[in-house]
């Protein structure tokens, strides 16, 4: 009776958090109703934040345990703290729908996960890619990392990395879903897409708030224009990687503008322009889509 009953809530918990992302592909709600999220929130109850750092600015959010440990408690459109000290949760679902479906996985696809946590969204990434497919979650904290291999048991195509996912030598991937916020992208990352890939980070001031950056490799590969937009708002703990304090001041003062939806290209190694509408540097996002003709071959080396 308690299965059917999970599978239940399990249900109508996939249902209503692709529904709040409107979500275009019913294999992601197939993906959360299949994943059950017991294992990866560990023995209850459990603590989930009074608001969600989505839609506040105040870091480490304030928990409230929950009564006991009813499963039903798990599935609603909220985070689940992994270590409520740290401020690490399993993320909200709704928006991790969201970029998921921004992200257009594909059955066979190769996919990096930067902060892969207990597993929770590995699990639904490897749902997603399927059997031929391949996940490869990177976990810096060994804790984490060891309960989310543990839990990836049954998805032999997802595996667990104990290291930083912000190193050189990354596998080549066709998507690379960033799960730990920076203040600028990383070479390393952008590096790792196969041609026509896409990475998805979080793209804000060091334990401040940003957005969700859909940054795509041009097809040709060596092009210093490179198609971007937001998905989102994005509020996450940051990556233990290079953050650029400077740059982490003007993303906040950009961010306030309100305007961050212009953005059409993320530039590198070009003199920003009158399209510029932040500048990091060595990179810089524009309000100017590529030009198709576009070809230089700039080297990204030089970026985190």
């Amino acid at each position: 009776m308690e299965d059917v009953r999970a599978a239940r809530l399990r249900a109508f918990f996939a249902l209503y958090v692709t529904k709040c992302a409107n979500t275009s592909d019913a294999r992601i709600e197939e993906a959360f109703a299949s994943v059950p999220r017991e294992p990866f929130a560990g023995p209850g109850p459990w603590q989930i934040p009074v608001s969600s750092p989505w839609r506040a600015v105040s870091f480490p959010p304030t928990y409230v345990e929950t009564p006991d440990d009813d499963p039903a408690f798990l599935y609603q459109n909220a985070l689940i703290a992994l270590d409520a000290k740290r401020g690490l949760n399993i993320g909200e679902p709704s928006r991790h729908a969201c970029c998921l479906d921004a992200l257009g996985l594909q059955p066979g696809d190769t996919v990096l996960q930067i902060g892969a946590g207990s597993g929770y969204y590995t699990a639904i990434l490897a749902r997603l890619v399927g059997p031929a497919g391949r996940v490869i979650g990177f976990e810096i904290n060994p804790d984490l990392a060891a309960r989310a291999t543990a839990n990836l048991k049954p998805w032999p195509q997802a595996s667990i990395e104990a290291r930083s996912g912000a190193t050189d030598g990354l596998p080549k991937a066709d998507a690379i879903y960033v799960n730990a916020g920076i203040t600028q992208p990383c070479t390393a990352w952008l590096e790792a897409l196969r041609p026509n890939g896409r990475l998805l980070f979080p793209l804000q001031p060091e334990g401040g708030f940003g957005g969700m950056l859909m940054v795509q490799k041009p097809a040709e590969g060596d092009s210093s224009a490179w198609p971007a937009h937001f998905v989102s708002r994005a509020g996450f703990v940051a990556c233990q990687a290079r953050q650029d304090q400077e740059n982490g001041q003007g993303l906040a003062k950009a961010f306030l503008r309100g305007d961050f939806a212009a953005v059409k290209s993320l530039r590198l190694g070009e003199t920003p322009d009158e399209t510029c509408w932040f500048n990091g540097g060595d990179w810089w996002l524009s309000t100017q889509a590529p030009d198709p003709g576009m070809n230089s071959a700039q080297s990204v080396t030089t970026l985190a």
